[in-house]
C-alpha cells in the first residue's frame, strides 16, 4: 500500500522535518518543550506531528517514572525518530 506524505501549509512560519528525507513531521506552533532529556540528549515534545509510523506500545522506566510509549519513525524513509506517549 502506497502511503501519501503529509504536507504542511505554506502558513507555517518553521517546520521541523525528517533529516535524512526532509518529510514534514511538524508545525512550530505544535512545539510544546524543548526541556524534555532523552536517553539519547535533548528531546522535543510536540502536540501533533505527521508523517510518522508508530512501533508497539510498551511499558519504559523514564526519568519520570514508568510510562506507556512507542517508538516512531519517519513514515517516508522508516528513519527513527524517538518515542510518543500512549495511553
Amino acid at each position: 500500500m502506497k502511503t501519501f506524505q503529509a504536507y504542511l501549509p505554506d502558513k507555517c512560519h518553521r517546520t521541523y522535518s525528517c533529516v535524512h528525507c526532509r518529510a514534514h513531521l511538524a508545525d512550530h506552533d505544535d512545539l510544546i518543550s524543548k526541556s524534555f532529556q532523552g536517553s539519547q540528549g535533548r528531546a522535543y515534545l510536540f502536540n501533533s506531528v505527521v508523517n510518522i509510523g508508530q512501533g508497539q506500545s510498551e511499558d519504559r522506566v523514564l526519568l519520570t517514572g514508568l510510562h506507556s510509549v512507542a517508538d516512531i519513525y519517519c513514515e517516508c524513509c522508516n528513519t527513527t525518530l524517538g518515542w510518543k506517549y500512549v495511553s
